[in-house]
């Protein structure tokens, strides 16, 4: 019986490498991949208003986050696309999308902190050098934000900036709460219980020229959401 010429082994790798350049290539075209770099993502790309200068790391780095997840190239920071091996085809797009995740970071902290950065050879290990640097335990943080919170007064500052202040503070306060998975009525409770927090606060920081607007408030019953509050408020000033 005749048989079909067997494919000869150099044949199967010609196949294989055909595969897997063409396979590398959808990846560097695919808009999916995290290998993919727009024509808008380059070097000079400013990813955050505010860079890092050592004091707002918790803000900065939740910000970087955001806009790395946006980029597709989260991965780059979390060592989930690790470097693969030289003779990877895929190896010159890693580092090039790891040379572009760097040169944003670097773009995004102050000049003293890139300085420091400059000869760390992977955008992972310069995110891990910059969260032992600045990251800051639960409790102190938590500490420094109630201390703004009971010290913060509108003063010379108009309701939108003085709300604004206040409300930056209670979502980086809400950031460290743990997340709650209970469904019975005690979880309402408590998130009506925040909620009148933050319009105390809100309130009590208030120029004596609301008083009138303020006792009114406070007769409410049950206490209207903060951004109800809020709204009340800032009609009043228009008002004026």
């Amino acid at each position: 019986m005749a048989r079909g010429n067997p494919t000869p082994p150099l044949a199967n790798q010609n196949q294989n490498s055909v595969s897997h350049a063409s396979s590398s290539r959808i990846s560097f075209e695919d808009s999916s991949s995290p290998f993919y770099l727009s024509n808008g993502d380059n070097p000079g790309l400013n990813l955050v208003s505010h860079p890092l200068t050592g004091a707002n790391y918790n803000t900065w780095s939740r910000a970087m986050t955001m806009a790395l997840t946006a980029k597709n190239k989260l991965g780059f920071i979390d060592c989930t696309i690790p470097r693969p091996p030289p003779e990877d085809l895929l190896y010159g797009a890693w580092i090039r999308c790891n040379s572009m995740v760097i040169s944003w970071i670097l773009n995004s902290v102050v000049k003293e902190i890139g300085d420091s950065l400059m000869y760390i050879p992977t955008a992972y290990e310069i995110w891990i050098d910059l969260r032992d640097r600045f990251h800051q335990s639960n409790a102190p943080r938590i500490f420094q934000i109630k201390k703004l919170l009971g010290g913060l007064h509108q003063g010379s500052m108009d309701v939108s900036a003085y709300y604004t202040r206040l409300k930056i503070l209670w979502d980086e306060l809400k950031d460290f709460q743990p997340i709650s998975v209970c469904h019975c009525g005690s979880m309402k409770e408590w998130v009506s219980y925040q909620n009148q927090e933050c319009v105390m606060q809100f309130l009590m920081g208030l120029n004596e020229s609301y008083a009138q607007i303020r006792a009114q408030i406070l007769m409410m019953d049950p206490t209207p959401p903060i951004s109800n509050i809020f709204s009340i408020v800032i009609q009043e000033e228009r008002q004026r």
